[in-house]
């Protein structure tokens, strides 16, 4: 069984395989796992990939708990010891600004309850950093949002991982050996 923090950041752009090192992290625990999933089907295209991702899960193990707003909820109600992947949080917080609601205080909250969780929990992110400045107003908040929450996330995770083109670097804390 291999061991992983108590919290642990896997950090990259879209369709970096971020998600796949993830879902190998915590299935190298040996633990009970829960994914918790944080997307919402607005569309067709959406909808496919969500599928796509359930399908790629299916029979090996995980316990699927959709939940786009409500993180803390979801974290309080998983089992003592399991393994949790919460990917992502970046559709989370993109999902709490559609609510309009109050981000600061959703947080503060997820990472009271984040503090709270015995088993260790393993969080997929986007990085928005890396690309251009965006043109409008509500893309250049969600940035600034975004980046600020990682950058929370970062200092109290035990393990940062940036995956780039399927490929993990360790920015924090050792990579554990992973089955790809």
């Amino acid at each position: 069984m291999g061991m992983i923090p108590h919290i642990s950041m896997v950090i990259g752009g879209a369709a970096s395989g971020k998600s796949d090192f993830a879902e190998q992290l915590v299935i190298g625990t040996g633990l009970p796992r829960t994914y918790i999933a944080t997307a919402q089907a607005f569309d067709a295209e959406m909808r496919a990939k969500i599928a796509r991702h359930q399908q790629t899960r299916s029979g090996l193990g995980w316990q699927t708990v959709e939940e786009p707003v409500d993180l803390p909820a979801a974290l309080s109600a998983q089992a003592t010891g399991t393994a949790i992947l919460l990917d992502c949080a970046t559709l989370w917080l993109s999902n709490l600004l559609l609510a309009e609601a109050d981000i600061s205080r959703a947080s503060d909250q997820f990472f009271a309850q984040l503090e709270r969780q015995t088993g260790p929990v393993t969080i997929v992110t986007n990085e928005l950093g890396n690309g251009i400045v965006p043109e409008n107003n509500l893309a250049r908040a969600f940035v600034d949002i975004q980046g600020r929450f990682n950058q929370r996330l970062a200092r109290r995770a035990e393990l940062v991982v940036q995956v780039t083109a399927g490929l993990p670097l360790a920015l924090k804390g050792q990579l554990p050996e992973v089955k790809t």
